[in-house]
């Protein structure tokens, strides 16, 4: 549509301008348009791609009937962009590739494909920009709408622009983190405008306006209906609006002859619009392709803008008029000849469907398709199609087994899509049919459970595991232990006794030694506070597994975050990092936040943080663009944490109200521990100790008792309990922090234990204490703990009147707050050095303190020797957002080039 047409968007069509004036400038931006049929929407999409000049146009619109043919969306959007795939990252490549069936299945995460698009986006764009259209966006399938909203979320520096039109009430388009621009009826000068084209009586043309309310459509197709019609389009009885244009649709049909309509008819069963297709299926029913000239004559079909081999509707409602006036039998005729017409292999899941359209019973025939349409799909990472595939092959199932097991199928998938609640639904109606099959009935049960976790059932989560493993136990321990492991991770939000009871039925279990998951077990088993043994080291678990043939990745993480439960820090975040490499390489966006998270909590037990703080950043990104709720509890309370550190309360207290979101009966919120660690650590520093003090005493009790938090916070309740003159209210949690300690064998714990005990001592014994404690820091590396310690040191000696002795510890100490952006422990320092006689350094302002965590985590890989494309692939960017944060860096930083940055590297801390 011409600029010039559009009435009454002013506004709209200015916000459309700003956007392609920034995409011209190098910006990215992205936009959705949203309001009810004939709103507009299409006319402003037109309007932007005739007044984007010489940018590139991409523009595709989801179908309806391919809403559960993965990928279908998206590859009709992107086919003129495919001359860039070459320029992909190979694992892109493939993935892309494999989504559109131009290459065999790779196997690739989902949210490799939406980064592969971000990337293609991004080549495509060139240096005059792009224009990405999207009409219809609720009828795109699920696998092209997460793959093009990922990329919009992560688009900065491209030059492209994203305009997605999705309509109200129908479907859904749901796009949490882009701007949105709702459209509403014009106003009465532009609605008046548009009806100047008709000659109508006052008295009409004010009905007119009145039934319109300002929607466009309305005010240029009711006037048609009521010349046609002779008024009928105004009977009494009100109708939405909707449904009064598709009455009005419906009489422009029905004035077609017969063989036009049946044709129109197999057009708007398919919708894809393939003339050649369309013509087969309709010769079948008597119908030729003179037949579609009324029709066209009419205005109600348009051949394809590039050539003849498409047809479309002028507006989906003729499309819609067309399909629901027709009476059942001659809706199956058409999915019949339909599915006749498509009969070549690449059009194999469209004839499932139309075969599926056409039952109306039970027919193994078509559930078969279905089921192999579900299996391809799954392959190509497309899990909702699978799903929705597998669920209508189960309800065509003429045997109750084959049902079940297509439910149990549709289950899983849809589990591996996020849609939780369809795969709890799925999974108990599969249940209640498979009374005897213990090994499937043991895999629904671990689909329900997790579709209860990730919504934080716990409790519901926990005993469907147990249930499911106690179903094999006997006939297949292996899978039992896979259920159990799994029953660990439940057990831990629930509580300390819960887990031990949960580690009692993993080690009666009859596994034979050479189950790969027989040394998890027997590692897991140390989680027990009452066994006192030496863990062995994670390493020699992981070996013992790979020998027996490897571990899924699920059980692989779970032992990530059992190693930091038993001290064992350097194997966790070594395994940590190797399984976010891992993910990293296949494009595992979704999974990547549970390896970040044992790396982040890692990185911050070892006092590195400012790597924590750009890991948790990035991971907090990707948690809320994949709908993550556990992870971005935990990360936000990890970063809550940081804040805390660094003393900037109202940021720690923001953070912290996220983590603690999401609590539900039974448990905690998964960032619960972190959060209330948080709070904790931000009053001891700013020195409101009995607050501090309330909030480590929390951590005490069940459920939260035998959390990594609350273990490793004992320290900090001990430090509260002596400053408000309470030190019995640390003894318990200090006898258990020992306990452990002594259980774990590792030196920094044991250094923990020396300085608590230095702050409960009498004063002729604390300094023995203190200076074991810094011994052991200064063998283990740990920086911060070092200055914890040589801070209580510093301040016993001041306070002894050793004043002079006080001054080497407090600088120690002084020197890696400031190096940290520990402000609230820096001026507690400060403070102690002044009344020891000197006055402490102000803190010099570091070269890296200037950076965002995305651009530190940026110039790190940068520094490193990684090129822009992968840096990009690694952080789910564009390369040219990473050149855009490399450029901001640079000045910061105080060099001018790549090679000066890997120079400098070491100097700059990265």
């Amino acid at each position: 549509m011409d600029a010039g047409k559009l009435h009454g968007r002013k506004s709209e069509e200015d916000a459309i301008a700003e956007l392609l004036a920034g995409a011209r400038a190098g910006t990215s931006s992205s936009l959705v348009l949203r309001g009810e049929p004939g709103i507009g929407k299409t006319a402003l999409l037109d309007h932007a791609a005739a007044t984007a000049g010489d940018m590139r146009l991409v523009r595709g619109t989801g179908v309806e009937s391919e809403a559960e043919l993965p990928f279908s969306g998206l590859q009709l959007l992107l086919r003129p962009a495919l001359g860039s795939l070459a320029a992909l990252p190979g694992p892109q490549r493939e993935a892309l590739e494999a989504a559109f069936g131009l290459g065999p299945a790779a196997g690739s995460e989902p949210m490799l494909v939406g980064l592969a698009v971000l990337s293609l986006l991004a080549e495509h764009a060139g240096e005059t920009g792009l224009l990405c259209l999207v009409d219809d966006a609720q009828w795109l399938d699920r696998a092209s709408r997460n793959a093009l909203l990922f990329a919009a979320r992560r688009l900065r520096a491209e030059g492209v622009v994203m305009i997605f039109a999705a309509r109200d009430g129908e479907g859904s388009f749901p796009a949490p983190g882009l701007p949105e621009s709702r459209l509403s009826g014009l106003a009465p000068e532009a609605a008046a405008a548009l009806l100047d084209r008709h000659p109508l009586t006052p008295a009409v043309r004010y009905r007119l306006l009145a039934e319109a309310g300002g929607n466009p459509l309305a005010l240029l197709e009711l006037p048609v209906a009521l010349a046609a019609e002779g008024g009928s389009a105004f009977s009494p009885g009100a109708l939405p609006l909707t449904g009064r244009l598709r009455l009005a649709f419906h009489g422009q049909v029905s004035r077609m002859p017969e063989a036009c309509q049946s044709l129109l008819l197999v057009a708007a069963a398919d919708e894809t619009g393939e003339l050649a297709v369309i013509l087969r299926a309709a010769a079948a029913l008597g119908a030729a392709v003179e037949d579609l000239s009324p029709a066209e004559r009419a205005g109600l079909v348009l051949r394809g803008d590039a050539d003849d081999t498409t047809i479309r509707f002028r507006h989906p409602l003729i499309r819609a008029a067309v399909y629901q006036r027709a009476p059942l039998g001659q809706r199956l005729a058409a999915h019949r000849a339909l599915a006749a017409a498509l009969g070549s292999p690449e059009h194999a899941d469209r004839r499932a469907w139309h075969l599926a359209s056409a039952a109306t019973g039970a027919d193994e025939e078509a559930a078969a398709a279905l089921e192999r349409t579900a299996a391809r799909a799954r392959e190509r990472s497309g899990h909702e199609a699978a799903a929705a595939a597998y669920e209508r092959a189960a309800r065509l199932s003429a045997e109750p087994a084959a049902r079940a097991h297509r439910e149990a199928l549709a289950a899983e998938a849809a589990l591996e899509a996020g849609d939780l609640e369809r795969a709890r639904a799925l999974g108990g109606r599969a249940a209640r049919r498979l009374d005897e099959a213990p090994t499937v009935n043991a895999r629904i049960a671990q689909v329900r459970a997790l579709a209860d976790f990730w919504q934080g059932s716990y409790p519901s989560a926990h005993r469907l595991l147990l249930d499911g493993a106690g179903l094999v136990h006997d006939t297949d321990p292996g899978q039992a232990a896979g259920l159990l492991i799994q029953a660990v991770h439940t057990s831990w939000y629930l509580g300390e006794r819960q887990l031990a009871a949960t580690l009692d039925r993993l080690a009666a279990l009859p596994l034979d030694d050479a189950d790969p998951l027989a040394p998890a077990g027997s590692y897991l088993a140390h989680l027990d506070r009452g066994r006192s043994e030496r863990p062995p080291p994670l390493g020699d678990t992981l070996a013992a597994m790979r020998r027996r043939g490897g571990a899924p990745d699920q059980a692989l993480m779970i032992l990530c975050g059992a190693a930091l439960a038993l001290g064992q820090d350097a194997d966790a975040y070594e395994l940590a990092v190797a399984l976010a490499a891992e993910h990293r390489a296949r494009g595992g966006a979704g999974r990547l936040p549970t390896a970040l998270f044992f790396m982040v909590e890692g990185e911050v037990f070892t006092g590195r943080h400012l790597d924590a703080l750009a890991t948790a950043t990035e991971a907090l990104g990707l948690a809320r663009d994949t709908g993550q709720r556990q992870w971005v509890s935990q990360f936000s309370s990890v970063l809550a944490y940081l804040d805390a550190a660094r003393g900037e309360e109202a940021a720690c207290r923001r953070n912290v109200e996220e983590g603690l979101a999401g609590a539900t009966t039974g448990g905690i919120s998964p960032g619960a521990p972190w959060a209330h660690w948080s709070l904790g650590l931000l009053d001891l520093g700013l020195g409101r100790a009995e607050a501090a003090l309330a909030r480590f005493e929390r951590l005490t009790h069940e459920p939260m008792r035998h959390h990594i938090c609350a273990t490793r916070s004992t320290p900090d309740l001990v430090e509260s309990a002596v400053r408000v003159g309470a030190p019995e209210r640390a003894a318990e949690p200090l006898a258990r922090f020992e306990r452990w300690a002594e259980s774990v064998r590792q030196p920094w714990a044991d250094a923990l234990v020396l300085r608590c005990r230095g702050l409960l001592a009498a004063d002729d014994q604390a300094e023995a204490f203190y200076t074991a404690a810094l011994e052991l820091h200064d063998q283990d590396g740990r920086a911060l703990e070092y200055a914890r310690t040589a801070l209580l040191y510093g301040e016993w000696l001041r306070r002894a009147r050793r004043k002079a002795e006080a001054r080497g510890p407090l600088n120690e100490a002084l020197e890696v707050f400031d190096r940290l952006g520990m402000r609230p422990w820096a001026e507690r320092t400060r403070g102690e050095l002044t009344a020891a006689g000197a006055q402490g350094p102000r803190p010099a302002e570091g070269v890296a303190a200037g950076l965002t965590p995305q651009e530190l985590q940026i110039a790190r890989l940068a520094a490193q020797g990684l090129s822009n494309r992968d840096i990009a692939a690694q952080l789910f960017l564009s390369h040219r957002t990473v050149g855009y944060h490399l450029y901001k860096t640079y000045p910061k930083l105080g060099v001018a080039s790549r090679s000066e940055l890997k120079d400098f590297a070491d100097r700059l801390g990265l």
